[in-house]
This record gives C-alpha cells, sequence and structure tokens, in this order.
C-alpha cells in the first residue's frame, strides 16, 4: 500500500454523520448545564477581590464570604 491517502467513499466508512452531530449536541447540552459549583467558581474569578480570597482560602469559601450572605430586602 503505498498510497497514504483513501478516496472519499472509503473515508465516509468510517466516520458517520450522525455520531458527529449527536457528539456536538451532547457537548452543547453540557455546556448549557453546569454544575453549580462550577457555575460558583467562574463568578468567583469575574470578581477579582473574590479570585484573590480564593488564591487563600479556596473558591468554595471564598464564593460564601462575597456571594453566601446575599439577602433581599
Amino acid at each position: 500500500f503505498s498510497d497514504p491517502f483513501i478516496n472519499r467513499r472509503r473515508a465516509n466508512d468510517f466516520i458517520q454523520a450522525d455520531s458527529r452531530l449527536e457528539a456536538i449536541t451532547r457537548e452543547r447540552i453540557r455546556e448549557r448545564s453546569k454544575a453549580p459549583h462550577e457555575s460558583q467558581r467562574e463568578m468567583c474569578e469575574n470578581y477579582y477581590p473574590c479570585e484573590l480570597y480564593a488564591f487563600r482560602h479556596g473558591y468554595a469559601a471564598a464564593y460564601r464570604h462575597y456571594f453566601g450572605r446575599r439577602r433581599t430586602k
């Protein structure tokens, strides 16, 4: 076998469009539904004082310190 390239018909035999589209759809669903701790960490990373506090005490403690005490009147 001296030719490293295969023709299009043979290439489509082992890569199927349905499986690729299904994988992309699953990835999009995972992006929309993040874990709560991941969204809390992102919120903390966007607020600089919270991020500094997180370097010393961890992201969970920093989120509780800056965002955990929110109350509406």
